[in-house]
């Protein structure tokens, strides 16, 4: 995997061998693999430390399989696995070239297990993307670009709150997966004010309510009642914005929007790949989403799958991922 994601990324020139073997690539990208902004990011799922390969004793202290929210339809055809692997670029035909060729080059080791397409719409600097439900998602996302507040949300072993976990973690992060349906033929129909208040957030410009730019931060001391923005709205009931919570309970959302064409219901398939990172999964998704439980906006989706994973450190010139998990 390492060595397919070195060349992935960095891109080159396909050398074919004999003409009556397999080429070297998919083709779809022509001869020259140019590099499209991919990015590839590797995780670990619980199920790789069964007994299988003697890493039981290895595994982070908060991986667990997927476990069901009340407002859940899990599939376990469309949850968990022992890797997850995230393939983004600036177009889909990257994407899926580099799909192939790690399916094609880990065959003998690898079957997929489930793989979905996510996509984003176009933005304007600083601006979340839009959802297929039309609201920006992701505007309160703290700033990773930021080394001391990556260092305080994401990396394990760094933050404060993820300092017991095994050694060979460290620099690693933890990485939420939730395929949430959304009936949005159900919620176009739904008056723009309701939509508002189940958000909490202006539908256009994607200001709290009460505000008039996205980034602005609502103070809830003065609005206790929430009467401005509800108080079991998406976004007050997600980042209550207390001391303890911000201390304690961010995380880092990378969401992308799906479509599946039609169900056999004859509506349409389509909704969110939710995907977050923290430093310790117990306290950063599984405690907000038990905040989330029973909100309103449950009316209108229907998470199927996912799953909990570990994205591994990053690897040293001439290793390979995963190799403090391996070694020793």
């Amino acid at each position: 995997l390492t060595s397919r994601i070195e060349f992935l990324t960095q891109g080159g020139e396909l050398n074919d061998g004999d003409a009556k073997l397999p080429p070297a690539g998919s083709g779809i990208l022509g001869k020259t693999v140019r590099p499209d902004g991919l990015t590839i990011t590797l995780g670990v799922g619980a199920s790789l430390f069964d007994q299988r390969f003697g890493l039981a004793g290895k595994k982070p202290k908060h991986l667990q399989e997927l476990k069901k929210f009340p407002n859940d339809r899990l599939q376990p055809e469309w949850c968990d696995g022992d890797i997850s692997v995230q393939i983004c670029a600036f177009t889909p035909e990257t994407c899926q070239n580099a799909l192939r060729d790690i399916i094609k080059n880990t065959a003998q080791l690898l079957t997929t297990r489930w793989s979905i397409d996510g996509f984003l719409p176009k933005t304007e600097p600083g601006t979340a993307a839009r959802n297929l439900f039309g609201f920006r998602d992701g505007s309160a996302n703290p700033n990773v670009q930021d080394p001391k507040i990556a260092d305080e949300v994401l990396w394990t072993g760094v933050a404060a709150n993820s300092l017991d976990e095994p050694a060979w973690a460290k620099n690693g992060s933890y990485q939420a997966v939730r395929l949430i349906r959304h009936f949005v033929e159900f919620w176009d129909r739904t008056p723009l004010q309701e939509q508002e208040a189940i958000f909490g957030r202006e539908k256009y410009s994607g200001a709290p309510l009460g505000m008039k730019k996205e980034h602005d931060t609502p103070d809830y001391t003065r609005d206790p009642e929430g009467k401005t923005i509800p108080k079991d709205s998406h976004m007050r009931l997600a980042n209550p914005r207390d001391p303890e919570f911000l201390k304690k309970h961010r995380l880092f959302r990378r969401p992308f929007n799906y479509s599946r064409g039609l169900a056999k219901n004859g509506q349409l398939d389509v909704g969110l790949v939710f995907i977050c990172y923290q430093a310790n999964l117990s306290d950063g998704f599984i405690f907000v989403q038990k905040l989330l439980d029973f909100e309103p906006l449950e009316e209108y989706i229907s998470p199927f799958g996912g799953g909990y994973f570990f994205v591994l450190p990053g690897a040293e010139k001439g290793g390979f991922f995963g190799q403090g998990l391996l070694s020793g």
